[in-house]
């Protein structure tokens, strides 16, 4: 496999690993940083910081915002609209959707559920949205739907890790890790890969495995803010220790380390000095970056900051939006969760009612400001959800829900390059399958890294004996997104 020589980097120490993925505040990150430039400094150990670093070739991005929404949004309701399905509505499925589905259950009473919602196209290029996404449904000329997305599994955990890492299974570097390692970070004074939590109470989420850095240099992991509270633990000093002391008290460190340096020449000491020097910094730059005091009234209206729903979720969005603008290279939104086995028509309703607004004002705020064109914006799940009822959870009317479907879903594109007001793809006259472009998990990140000028195929890295790279042994650049 063709791969990156100053890219190749030896295994991290499993010690550093560990304490590096421990939990934490600004301590986390200074120590991260500290082991990644400790990694850095050994022989043959080129990306393991965060130093920014050229492109495979020109890229048509520079950052990436990605709104996971964990759980598996349904596509049937809010962007695949299936007008044949009502006349079957209540009829069995047709065998020839259920050939090869191992499930006795489903194939003996599934049932096609057609969607209740009202769909209406958008924008010049007609794209279709339901009526739970008012707001998202105005960028309608500004993104990319590709239709039919399909993955490996359908169970929560292996797909989110199949989306995040490329693999079903923990124990791979995610794609902000990925990204951060392929071209480094264009802020001095935060992370370079940001992940950010809402969420509508407890569900399935695979956890930290999803911005993990594994194998990879412990620089890389994604680094959780909080949206509510302190943005990052610790960050403020204690009572009665004030900025200068803590100057002071970190020259006398370095003071310290430069001795030892002098009568020890160690390239790791010097790598230590400059992560000290890293969350110093950072506890002056992270306290402006979550202060809002100077966005206009009018944009924190739109992303819907200080009322329910949108709060949490509008507060990471501006958030993320911020974060670009300060040079974070990856920032990732988590919101679940969106897995409606049953009562899928209210409980859809509560999550649009938190995200539309938020997503859309993010996408709109971004254009505005001349953003969009280097930020690439993604929305979508792990998986779909099925065109029929699921009969494992009841039939009461009114409380009708989906299984999950890993045949064919929704994502959206937009910015960075994408080509606005496109759908790409086309499913069945049931949503169960795609019938034309049919796009890989794997696709969507080939594409992702393409457009951040990075070669899916050349992004390795060698571990126990491989080259290692996001897409695995497979992916294809989407060559539809950008207009060919």
């Amino acid at each position: 496999m063709a791969s990156r020589p100053e890219l190749q980097t030896p295994l991290v120490l499993n010690r550093r690993r560990f304490l590096a993925q421990s939990a934490g505040g600004l301590g986390t990150i200074a120590l991260a940083q500290l082991l990644g430039k400790d990694a850095a400094a050994e022989p043959g150990a080129a990306a393991a910081n965060l130093a920014a670093r050229l492109p495979h070739f020109a890229p048509k991005a520079k950052n990436v915002i990605f709104l996971f929404q964990a759980g598996a949004p349904s596509q049937l309701d809010l962007f695949d609209p299936k007008p044949q399905m009502q006349r079957l509505h209540g009829e069995p499925v047709p065998p020839s959707f259920l050939e090869g589905l191992n499930d006795s259950l489903v194939k003996g009473s599934a049932r096609v559920w057609a969607s209740p919602r009202t769909f209406s196209q958008h924008g010049q290029c007609g794209m279709d949205f339901s009526d739970y996404l008012p707001r998202l449904a105005t960028c309608a000329d500004d993104l990319c739907m590709l239709r039919g997305v399909h993955t490996e599994t359908s169970n929560h955990d292996p797909a989110q890790l199949f989306m995040n890492c490329g693999v079903p299974r923990f124990g791979a570097p995610s794609l902000g890790a990925w990204v951060t390692y392929g071209l480094g970070s264009q802020s001095q004074n935060l992370p370079g890969f940001v992940v950010l939590l809402s969420n509508n109470g407890p569900g399935d989420l695979a956890g930290t495995a999803l911005w993990d850095n594994a194998f990879l240099p412990p620089a890389h992991r994604g680094v959780t803010f909080r949206n509510h509270g302190d943005a990052i633990l610790h960050l403020a000093s204690p009572p009665g220790f004030d900025r200068s002391m803590q100057r002071q008290r970190l020259d006398a460190i370095n003071d310290l380390n430069r001795r030892r340096e002098a009568s020890h020449p160690d390239p790791q000491i010097a790598s230590r000095i400059e992560a000290y020097e890293l969350a110093f910094r950072m506890q002056i730059a992270a306290p402006e970056l979550v202060d809002f005091s100077q966005e206009t009234a009018a944009t924190l209206d739109a992303y819907g900051i200080a009322r329910e729903p949108t709060h949490n979720y509008g507060a990471n969005c501006l958030l993320a939006r911020r974060m670009v603008e300060r040079g974070v290279r990856f920032v990732q939104l988590y919101h679940f969760t969106w897995d409606d086995h049953a009562d899928l028509n209210a409980k859809l309703k509560n999550n649009c009612d938190r995200t539309d607004g938020p997503a859309a004002a993010l996408i709109a705020d971004l254009k505005q400001r001349g953003l969009l064109d280097e930020t690439l914006v993604v929305w979508g799940g792990e998986f779909g959800r099925t065109p029929m009822n699921e009969v494992r959870r009841g039939i009461t009317p009114g409380k009708e829900g989906r299984d999950h479907h890993p045949y064919t879903f929704t994502m959206l594109m937009a910015g960075g390059g994408i080509k606005p007001g496109t759908i790409i793809g086309r499913t069945d006259e049931l949503g169960y399958h795609p019938v034309e472009d049919a796009v890989h998990v794997h696709d969507v990140q080939a594409t992702l890294l393409h457009c951040l000028g990075l070669d899916h195929t050349k992004l390795t890295y060698r571990y126990q004996g491989r080259d290692h790279r996001l897409t695995d042994v497979g992916g294809h650049v989407i060559a539809k997104a950008f207009g060919s």
